[in-house]
């Protein structure tokens, strides 16, 4: 029998799925779970970034709905995010919602034109450690977010809050056919109204939508000041958001062994973010937790779940506005300390984990974590780690490189092992013995690449060196590629010393 390889098995269309009403149920239940999920998160985000509920919410439905169109991973879910609400939290506070609105709407711009520049591209730069270390500084940063709400309030916020804390924690033990956070916010909201416990209440942050969002231009001026105020916190917008969306849709990618488009993905996170911006929303990106929701546990995958969990979630709105107004503030509370504690990567802090990783990586993902925190900006925290990452690369490759030297007669022969850039060959002209080898000199590049200037540079110092002395040095073993490139600038990059 001849054994055959076979390709798994690609997912079904939209189209196979309005055909097959099996597919079009599992991704309608699905659309439906994730919209009711995501109406405490997108009203948590509201208050991490001072606004009122109703601009989270609109966020989700219009990014959700217009994600589904534009993406490039299919049944990833886009809404309101607590990375996008940390970035722009400092806006609304300082300069008001419409200032916010333009941010988000700049943003948006500024990821259709890294999109069209290729960013998306640029992922694979971004290391483990500083991945690890982004999703860490998250988790902290939406826990801390918290801490106020629970400062200064009735004591009865505590026990509800405990209250919240156990249900989403033990209900999944049992069941997992309803969100826990969903049970946690009925039951307890259910207890607040019956037992007349008063505690905060969304509907005491601010007015939920009674209608349909619609098209806005934000109240600001048109000046460079208007630019100079937003443009900071919109390319930071943009970068988080891209990052995020980009980390998902490529875990989406590894879960369901499909491929996505991630240019497209970036062009369309911009799009939907200055829909959002447009239609009254605070903006957002792919939700890590969301996704997980609708792609694992409901087994989406088709667009079509994540338009109706857009289309759900303004319906659910809508229609039972008054009943989410008495939502205690404490679940919710309670709800985005177990997202904190669920995105927290509690791994990479394992005394076995840092046992075996090497300290550069450790160093990485602590110094982007901290950076992250500090600031409270994950971009420049991202920025950070990226570089450091690159310093410590540079410095481990940079060790690895040798030099051997041998003599024979009247040749004295020099084998240079290893990777010769700037850091490894900065010091490389200390490495010879000019005084002390005989007329000839051989420098064997055999085993290792010239990969930048200040390599061709050091090389031609050598030669110089040794011309002074009456030395004759001859290069050998470069491969075709360090041979052109060194012949090319060989000579060329000034006084050889």
């Amino acid at each position: 029998m001849t054994n055959v390889l076979t390709r798994p098995r690609p997912e079904p269309t939209v189209l196979q799925a309005l055909r097959s009403p099996r597919l079009l149920t599992r991704e309608v239940l699905a659309g439906l779970v994730v919209a009711i999920a995501l109406i405490p998160e997108a009203i948590a985000f509201s208050i991490i970034a001072g606004v009122d509920p109703r601009l989270g919410l609109f966020s989700s439905f219009v990014m959700a709905v217009a994600i589904s169109f534009l993406g490039g991973r299919p049944a990833m879910i886009s809404a309101a995010t607590g990375a996008i609400a940390l970035v722009i939290a400092p806006v609304a506070r300082e300069h008001g919602v419409d200032y916010l609105l333009a941010t988000v709407i700049l943003g948006g711009i500024l990821q259709v034109a890294l999109g069209l520049l290729g960013v998306a591209k640029l992922m694979r730069y971004i290391p483990r450690s500083v991945m690890v270390g982004f999703v860490n500084a998250l988790a902290i940063l939406i826990f801390t977010a918290q801490i106020p709400q629970l400062i200064g309030v009735p004591w009865t916020v505590y026990p509800i809050a405990v209250a919240g804390l156990l249900i989403m924690y033990l209900l999944p033990r049992v069941t997992r056919v309803v969100p826990a956070p969903l049970v946690a916010i009925v039951l307890l909201t259910g207890a607040a109204v019956v037992f007349g416990i008063s505690v905060p209440t969304v509907g005491d942050q601010g007015a939920l939508p009674e209608s349909l969002p619609f098209l806005l231009v934000p109240n600001v001026p048109f000046s460079l000041e208007t630019l100079a105020i937003i443009f900071p916190f919109a390319i930071a917008m943009a970068i988080v958001g891209l990052l995020e969306s980009l980390m998902t849709a490529a875990l989406v990618d590894d879960i369901t062994d499909t491929p996505s488009s991630k240019t497209r993905e970036s062009l369309g996170q911009g799009a939907a973010n200055v829909l959002s911006g447009l239609f009254g929303g605070m903006g957002g990106c792919a939700m890590i937790g969301q996704t997980m929701i609708n792609v694992k546990a409901s087994g989406a995958r088709t667009r079509i779940s994540t338009f109706l969990a857009g289309v759900f979630l303004l319906v659910l709105v809508l229609v039972f506005g008054d009943v989410v107004a008495v939502i205690p503030m404490a679940v919710l509370v309670a709800v985005m300390v177990v997202v904190s504690v669920a995105t927290f990567d509690w791994h990479s802090i394992r005394p076995s984990t840092l046992r075996r990783m090497p300290v550069s990586e450790t160093v990485v993902m602590v110094l982007t974590v901290a950076v992250t925190v500090w600031t409270h900006n994950l971009a420049i925290g991202v920025g950070v780690g990226v570089v450091a990452a690159a310093v410590l690369f540079a410095r481990r490759v940079a060790s690895l490189t040798s030099v051997t030297r041998s003599v024979d007669g009247d040749t004295a022969r020099y084998v240079v092992e290893g990777e010769l850039f700037f850091a490894s060959s900065n010091d490389l002209t200390t490495k010879f013995a000019y005084h002390d080898d005989p007329p000839h000199v051989v420098i064997d590049l055999s085993r290792s690449h010239v990969w930048d200037a200040s390599t061709v540079a050091a090389l031609d110092a050598v030669q110089t060196k040794y011309a002074h002395l009456g030395t004759t040095v001859e290069l050998e073993g470069m491969n075709a590629t360090a041979a052109r490139f060194h012949g090319r600038l060989s000579g060329e990059l000034g006084a050889g010393h």
